[in-house]
């Protein structure tokens, strides 16, 4: 008798690992092509307005450099000069 509770506690458990993995393919699937999309021509001008460029802010991006380069102890690759010790 107690090998049938076991055996049964043991197939529930096989069972809800399964359904939530089909779970987890059902909700991740759709997640991962919710970021394609088609731009079309004519809306190319909006994405290469000067708003949309990632380097519009010239302070920001020095700043940042600065941080990252002095965390990493090391410098170059984005026309920053310097030995690597983070006295820039």
């Amino acid at each position: 008798m107690r090998r049938l509770r076991e055996r049964g506690a043991r197939e529930r458990r096989n069972l809800l690992a399964a359904a939530s993995g089909v779970c987890v393919v059902v909700l991740v699937l759709p997640l991962c092509g919710a970021g394609c999309a088609n731009v079309k021509p004519w809306e190319k001008d909006i994405l290469s307005d000067y708003t949309m460029r990632p380097d519009r802010d010239s302070l920001s991006d020095t700043m940042y450099e600065h941080v990252y380069f002095t965390r990493e102890a090391a410098t170059g690759g984005r026309g920053v000069g310097g030995g690597g010790c983070g006295c820039n």
